[in-house]
């Protein structure tokens, strides 16, 4: 599964369900309110609330969000155009992930869930009350028209994530059945429950593979309001949502309006979260949060800086490298970019000591790669072992690690050497290939926020002889250029969930690599992945998926495909004191903007 959070980052979305494997039997035999992957939900049937809601918390109010960039499209759920935050959050899903559990959904739309014998099928009752914001029932017909309808016109993720759906029908007034092309895949019966549920009866008369900025139709708590193309976007909660009073939505949804403001630059947009103008900032810059918020708000009390811990897995972050390219198809090529990059140096100068080094695609999880492979993974390596990297049973993969200088030499003497074992030499200062041509590397970027690492990496680029530079563009000139893989290297993120599974073929599988728009950045067609991730996904147990990812991280770390960047064990957040928040936060969420509320009282202290 990709995780909730991830999913938004990636695509706009609302709030979804994390898609969870469900191992052992539990689920199957007998419709279920929710679906566990390890033994029985925490939440039993009827149970009262979510713990880390306050069933009491007040409606009303607004929350104003900043956002960076620009957009030009209400439909979330296509790679063309740029969709607005929050443009997503007006569907609702069969499912909804607890946020406390990692591996546990209750039914939304559905009223109860059936797994079929080995997981070949699942079943779902939808639920009679449910409906749309026009008053329309929710049928299985708009769930069946859904799922076709994603992976029809939708963002090539969809295609991906429901490749081994092999039929959806109805079965019954409000029953629909997803029929899988094979058993044993665990994860795809949570994975339906994902399903953001479109109205059938809206999508036909229009084109949904088109951007639009027509308000769409939608079931969810909130529903688009006004509208300001490119600058703003608000929801509106609806008053008689149709969901309210269900135990897993008590004490959320708790905002009257959610707006979101856009800016063309970072520094306007700090600006105005310290005006009060925006009333959170979820701070991704460690300098900024280290010497950025030395203000009044802050010094009197107004605006309260968190470090919540964030449990979730954090992936893989760093400079993509576009093997499509002739230029980084030799691992000793991408090999020697990653030994010019100076992480060290860059934690300790730039982010005042506060990143870990990305060291796995499955960072800061127990999917990551340890040690050499034994057991059950190296048995699973075993058979590919003539089409590896003989490192993957040799040796520790670790990223190479600098004397924070900036300019390690030792590195960069390493660098020099793997290049000319491919061919490279130096001529007047030029790194030559054997086509005569200087190795070049354009970086390209749609935030000037990464300038300031990028430049000291081309720096010791350029003393290889590489012509290295920097190109910034505006957001929707970079979605074009992504979607056409039409760059050399981008800073690009492959988020992972507490249970990885579908969602790597779209990452990393053969398929996806000519897929326009797909998420393959790096462009990776290597049967020995496609058959690691098919082990990810039809994993039989919680020990068979982690030592499936495990091989997986140790194929695609080896191989040199990205320069890792850094990940932290925090979420950054600094907000201005007008809110209130359960006692109990979730595990695996802040909460923010599901769970928080608007206080008057606070409100009423302070100004800005």
């Amino acid at each position: 599964m990709i995780s909730r959070r991830h999913l938004l980052a990636a695509l706009g979305l609302a709030p979804l369900a994390g898609a969870i494997p469900v191992f052992g039997a539990r689920a199957q035999g007998a419709p279920v309110h929710g679906l566990a992957m390890h033994g029985d939900l925490k939440y039993p049937a009827g149970f009262p609330r979510f713990d880390y809601v306050d069933a009491a918390a007040p409606k009303g109010g607004e929350l104003r969000q900043g956002v960076f960039g620009t957009f030009d499209s209400l439909n979330p759920f296509i790679y063309i155009g740029d969709p607005a935050a929050g443009a997503g959050a007006i569907y609702d899903t069969l499912t909804l992930h607890a946020d406390d559990e990692p591996f546990s959904e209750y039914g939304l739309l559905a009223a109860s869930i059936l797994v079929g014998p080995d997981h070949g099928f699942v079943d779902y009752v939808l639920r009679p009350e449910a409906r749309f914001h026009d008053g329309a029932p929710v049928t299985p017909e708009d769930a069946i028209f859904s799922m076709e309808i994603l992976r029809e016109k939708g963002h090539p993720f969809y295609g991906a994530y429901y490749a081994n759906i092999a039929k959806a029908e109805k079965t019954g007034e409000r029953a629909l059945r997803f029929t899988f092309d094979k058993t044993g895949n665990r994860e795809l019966p949570l994975i339906t429950g994902q399903l953001p549920v479109l109205p059938r009866h809206y999508w036909q008369t229009r084109d949904f593979g088109r951007p639009s900025l027509d308000v769409p139709l939608g079931s969810g708590a909130y529903r688009i309001g006004a509208v300001d193309p490119g600058r703003s976007l608000t929801l509106e909660r609806v008053p008689d949502y149709w969901a309210a009073d269900l135990n897993i939505c008590r004490g959320r949804n708790n905002f009257d309006r959610l707006r979101f403001e856009y800016f063309r630059d970072e520094t306007t947009l700090f600006e105005a979260f310290k005006g009060g103008a925006v009333d959170v900032r979820h701070e991704r810059v460690a300098r900024i949060w280290a010497t950025g918020y030395d203000f009044p708000a802050v010094r009197d009390g107004r605006v309260v800086k968190l470090e919540l811990p964030d449990h979730t897995p954090a992936g893989m972050q760093g400079f993509v490298l576009n093997t499509r390219r002739a230029k980084f198809q030799d691992r000793r090529v991408r090999q020697a970019l990653g030994l010019a990059f100076d992480f060290e140096w860059s934690n300790k100068a730039l982010f005042f000591g506060a990143y870990s080094r990305a060291d796995s695609y499955f960072s800061n999880s127990e999917m990551a790669a340890t040690g050499l492979p034994e057991g059950a993974e190296l048995a699973l390596l075993e058979p590919f072992r003539a089409a590896l990297p003989p490192e993957v049973f040799t040796t520790v993969y670790r990223p190479p690690v600098s004397d924070a200088s900036g300019q390690d030499r030792a590195l960069l003497r390493q660098a020099r050497d793997l290049l000319a074992a491919a061919g490279y030499k130096v001529v007047d200062r030029k790194l030559v290939g054997p086509d005569g041509l200087q190795l070049t590397v354009d970086f390209l970027m749609d935030d000037v926020t990464f300038n300031r690492i990028i430049e000291p990496f081309i720096k010791n680029l350029q003393l290889l002889g590489i012509a290295a530079t920097l190109r910034n563009v505006d957001a929707a000139q970079y979605t074009t250029l992504l979607a056409d893989f039409d760059f050399d290297a981008v800073v690009a993120t492959y988020p992972q969930s507490l249970s990885p599974g579908n969602e790597q073929r779209e990452f990393f599988g053969s398929a996806a690599a000519d897929a326009k728009g797909s998420r393959n950045l790096i462009g990776i067609k290597d049967k020995v992945v496609d058959a690691l991730i098919d082990k990810v996904i039809f994993a039989e147990s919680r020990d068979a998926l982690v030592t499936a990812c495990r091989a997986l991280d140790r194929v695609l770390s080896w191989q040199f495909y990205v320069v890792p960047q850094w990940y932290s064990g925090v979420t950054r957040m600094a907000v201005w004191d007008r809110f209130g928040r359960p006692a109990t936060l979730p595990k695996y969420a802040s909460g923010f903007s599901d769970t928080w509320w608007f206080d008057p009282e606070k409100a009423a202290k302070i100004k800005g």
